[in-house]
């Protein structure tokens, strides 16, 4: 290369090398002068939220998952074998109780009934010509008692006829709404094949079982209430009925039963859902609005406001302090440990603190 050509190529290297270094040079002091205002500003403060942790009355209660059965419930079903020659009732209606709602083939009965009856009108005569002519001593003893014999026994055939003729008209044993029908006109019964459900709705059993630490705090005639899904909104009151006469050998609970009134059959048997037993009275509790705790693996905690001063200011600090929340409703969570009444909590600009930066309370209780 010529020397002309090796001047030209250091100058391009030197122009290059003054470019770079002053843009390098005006980001620097760029960043430098920054950081003068951020240091001279002071630390980042965040705005947040706060509220006061309370002494509440709080009412101690027990949470289980409940069933609900009904008071009175059968599956309906033929006692004698038959086939099926009338239905009376209409799947989803109410019955009373007593009303007839299928009928088996009983013609053969019947027509057993009226030869047993007639039967029964001959022994019936024969008897009383035993005891006249006994009267007139024309007449045994012997003849007599067997005479009352073969009555007593054709007016028990007559009895058995009934019975029979009972059995195979199937009726409501108690007023309720019976289900979906699961047998047809023509078709042959076999005792123990369903004729369809027959439940009361009103009142429901709400059916739980709490653990046997907790059997203690449960009596019949406490105050219940149970919620279901498709009626979120609402709740159900009810009682403590029974509990149950022993505790279940492999889990370690006790069945309690709640009887749930059902006036307006917005409830059905087979429902689940969730019952709450109010135990004790209520006593005070300290408690902090339920969004003011954070959830950890590590462990739950709350931001406590505290006063420090640095730099001859008096600044607020959020300190960031471990607690054992307790049960939670309406909002609020009672705190077992970690806190006194008093301590300012955050309650929102949670997701912004770091343990220990200063804040500025907006809003809240403060």
């Amino acid at each position: 290369m010529s020397r002309s050509g090796v001047r030209s190529v250091v100058w391009t290297f030197l122009v290059v090398a003054v470019v770079l270094g002053a843009l390098f040079g005006f980001k620097f002091w760029r960043a430098h002068k920054a950081f003068e205002a951020m240091a001279h500003r002071g630390p980042y403060v965040v705005a947040v939220s706060a509220a006061p942790a309370e002494t509440v009355p709080w009412q101690r209660r027990i949470r289980a998952v409940a069933s609900l059965v009904p008071e009175e419930g059968v599956a309906l079903t033929a006692q004698l074998p038959g086939q099926v020659t009338g239905i009376y009732f209409h799947s989803g209606e109410s019955v009373r109780k007593g009303q007839r709602l299928l009928q088996i083939d009983d013609s053969n009965q019947l027509a057993q009934l009226a030869s047993d009856r007639a039967s029964e009108t001959l022994d019936h005569l024969n008897y009383q010509r035993s005891v006249s002519l006994y009267k007139l001593r024309a007449a045994s003893r012997e003849s007599l008692d067997a005479a009352r014999a073969a009555y007593d026994m054709a007016r028990a055939a007559v009895a058995n006829d009934r019975a029979t003729l009972a059995k195979l008209a199937v009726s409501a044993p108690f007023s309720g709404h019976i289900g979906i029908r699961n047998v047809s006109v023509g078709q042959y019964l076999t005792p123990g094949t369903q004729i369809a459900a027959l439940t009361t709705w009103n009142p429901l059993r709400a059916e739980f079982t709490v653990p046997q630490e907790q059997m203690a705090l449960v009596r019949p005639g406490q105050k219940v209430s149970v919620r279901v899904n498709e009626f979120s909104a609402s709740s159900f009151p009810g009682h403590v009925s029974a509990l149950d006469s022993q505790v279940d050998a492999g889990t370690r609970n006790v069945t309690v039963e709640a009887m749930i009134p059902n006036g307006k059959f917005l409830l059905r048997p087979g429902m689940f859902g969730t019952v709450q037993v109010d135990v004790g009275s209520a006593t005070p509790m300290l408690a902090v609005p339920t969004v003011a705790i954070s959830y950890s693996s590590f462990g739950d905690y709350v931001y406590v406001v505290k006063t420090r001063k640095a730099a001859g200011k008096t600044l607020r600090v959020a300190i960031a302090t471990p607690v054992h929340p307790g049960d939670t409703r309406a909002g609020m969570t009672e705190i077992l440990s970690g806190l006194k009444a008093g301590d300012l909590v955050v309650i929102a600009g949670q997701v912004k603190l770091r343990s220990g930066m200063p804040v500025v309370l907006h809003g809240g209780k403060t």
